[in-house]
């Protein structure tokens, strides 16, 4: 949400699952690409394991140095999962892709596992080059249009358990207890 704004700053989801003292642990930042530079924001009692200035010329960079941040600190990184960019629409019903690529350490050499960071990172700016994305709803709505009024014969809630008949008798429609709808706008 904070950096929603910042329609230059491509933002995706990077997650690191560490393995440290017979226990898994698993940690979650937000990747930045700003200018063709890479970088990270996210929360961690260690300092090394949040902010990344966005520094980094590849992918790659920023990922081996989160691991040997990881090192310090006697984790070892087990698996990386990375999304693709997010959208900068705030009402966009676009799906969050949290784990476009898993990236197995145990099971890639370290050349390897190089060669996929930069395969995502070219599929991401490819994706935010053709815009392949699907179009937010939102974007294809024109100003000053509102949702279309309910008519008078949708159903209408229940307001409380005293509406309710344990006869099963319908109650009779009053018109004085339906509410004037006529200038009421439902906005989406």
């Amino acid at each position: 949400y904070l950096t929603n704004n910042m329609t230059t700053l491509d933002r995706f989801p990077i997650s690191f699952k560490t393995h440290f003292s017979g226990n898994y642990f698993r940690h979650i930042v937000l990747g930045v690409n700003f200018g063709g530079r890479y970088g990270a924001l996210g929360i961690s009692r260690r300092e090394e394991l949040m902010y990344k200035a966005p520094v980094f010329r590849t992918l790659s960079e920023l990922i081996f140095d989160f691991e040997e941040a990881y090192r310090r600190c006697w984790h070892t990184l087990k698996k990386v999962k990375l999304g693709h960019c997010v959208s900068h629409d705030p009402h966009s019903v676009e799906q969050i892709e949290w784990k476009r690529s898993i990236l197995d350490l145990d099971k890639l050499t370290r050349e390897d596992f190089r060669k996929e960071l930069e395969r995502h990172a070219r599929d991401m700016r490819l994706k935010i080059g053709k815009g392949t994305g699907p179009p937010s709803p939102t974007k294809d709505r024109k100003k000053d249009v509102s949702s279309p009024q309910r008519g008078q014969a949708s159903p209408h809630r229940r307001n409380s358990r005293g509406d309710r008949r344990p006869s099963g008798e319908k109650k009779p429609a009053d018109s004085k207890a339906m509410p004037d709808l006529n200038g009421y706008q439902i906005r989406v």
